[in-house]
């Protein structure tokens, strides 16, 4: 594939002179997640199933089956194909997890070895735990909106920055990361008031201002021209919703919304799901699903503006 390849390197004082490429692949290289796909998708061609069964993210499986002996099954098959192109599956980095209680306490095994059983893991940046719930993914959420705090502290905590920047440099380095990956799942208000807590925290030490000065939050929040966390996830949620209604119905994430799951529900009081999150947002906003059709009617009926 190098034979023959030459390139140059873009520097501050321009190009440098052309050079023979002499060094196969390198961690980090932009072309690795390319060849990577067109590789596992030619293994996997005879085992891979459809979107949920199967997702795959360059060398991350995820393989999903209705009982523990199809995912021992698929794990089996999945080896085969992958060895007999010459790659490896890591046992050790291998995870399951069981997401229905009535499945009990078995194990799984991948060539004799048994493979880790977890309640929790994460793909593709966020949290998935085993009962639904999204209280962790909130948790680390606030973790890395603080580290994000951290980095630009010197420009946040700067007395002759005014509040307006300050707000700026928040909403373009801070916030972003607070609201990676809550579009798709549905807050609680006591999960929303976490958030909004850590945000106004990180506020308040940005304008030097604390509890003992007694000012409220809505002054915080107006003096840095930053909207409330809690609207803007509204916000993120309903525009990924409006995506996903707009495109074809064998998409996989409107197949997900439509899903109707066979069976009962829990006694107790019901866990909210996602599209309850929804429909309050939808009348909240006085939205319909057949809204959601018109791109830009949707963005300016679920637009939340900052001060």
């Amino acid at each position: 594939m190098y034979e023959r390849s030459r390139t140059v390197v873009r520097c501050a004082v321009g190009q440098t002179e052309e050079f023979k490429v002499e060094v196969g692949l390198n961690q980090g290289l932009a072309l690795n997640p390319f060849l990577c796909a067109i590789v596992m998708n030619q293994l996997s061609e005879e085992v891979r199933q459809e979107s949920p069964w199967t997702m795959m993210f360059a060398e991350d499986i995820v393989i999903c089956s209705e009982s523990r002996e199809q995912v021992e099954e698929n794990l089996e098959r999945w080896r085969f194909a992958l060895e007999r192109g010459g790659m490896k599956v890591s046992c050790s980095k291998t995870e399951y997890m069981c997401v229905n209680e009535r499945e009990g306490s078995g194990t799984v095994r991948l060539q004799g070895e048994e493979v880790k059983n977890v309640q929790e893991f994460k793909y593709l940046g966020s949290t998935v735990q085993s009962n639904g719930e999204c209280g962790k993914e909130v948790k680390k959420r606030v973790q890395a909106g603080w580290n994000g705090w951290r980095k630009v502290l010197g420009v946040l905590c700067d007395q002759k920055i005014s509040a307006r920047i300050k707000g700026k440099v928040y909403k373009t380095v801070v916030r972003p990361a607070m609201l990676y990956g809550l579009e798709t799942v549905s807050l609680r208000k006591r999960q929303e008031s976490e958030l909004e807590v850590a945000e106004l925290k990180m506020l308040r030490f940005s304008l030097g201002v604390t509890r003992l000065d007694r000012i409220r939050n809505e002054y915080i929040i107006g003096t840095a021209r930053v909207g409330r966390l809690g609207d803007k996830v509204r916000e993120a949620r309903l525009r990924w919703f409006g995506h996903v209604q707009r495109r074809e119905s064998e998409y996989i994430g409107r197949r997900m919304l439509d899903m109707e799951l066979p069976g009962r529900r829990q006694r107790g009081r019901p866990k909210r799901r996602y599209m309850d999150g929804i429909n309050e947002d939808m009348k909240l906003v006085g939205a319909s699903v057949e809204d959601a059709e018109d791109r830009d009617r949707w963005r300016e009926m679920i637009r939340c503006g900052d001060p």
